[in-house]
């Protein structure tokens, strides 16, 4: 889960700014991350669990179920906190409260649940 965590950090601009227009299935609110997001979570997710098919389905299962239990702008939120948390700089104190972290809770939280569920 750590390197998972690592990884989507740093493809953090990538899934952070996607573009929803499009790109968003139409199943409506409970299945609105746009593909590139999805997309970028599993490649990520797959670089640090071997790159293999395998892989390939439990990092796509796990996106699946973090989709299930946390729209798309909540997720962004969580996304866009956790950049700005690795800042060196006095906006990213900003990130440090109570909120934020609650922010991030709710992602991690869900990540855990896509990782007990799919791995």
């Amino acid at each position: 889960m750590r390197k998972l965590l690592v990884v989507l950090l740093i493809t953090f601009p990538l899934t952070a700014f996607a573009a929803a227009s499009g790109n968003a299935p139409a199943a409506g609110a409970t299945n609105d991350y746009p593909t590139s997001a999805r997309a970028d979570y599993v490649f990520a997710c797959m670089a640090v669990n071997g790159g293999t098919h395998e892989a390939l389905d439990r990092c796509s299962c796990a996106i699946d179920v973090v989709a299930s239990i946390l729209p798309y702008s909540e997720y962004v939120s969580a996304e866009t906190v956790l950049g700005m948390q690795q800042e060196k700089s006095f906006l990213a104190m900003e990130f440090q409260t109570d909120t934020a972290k609650n922010i991030v809770r709710r992602l991690r939280e869900a990540e855990a649940e896509g990782e007990v569920r799919c791995f």
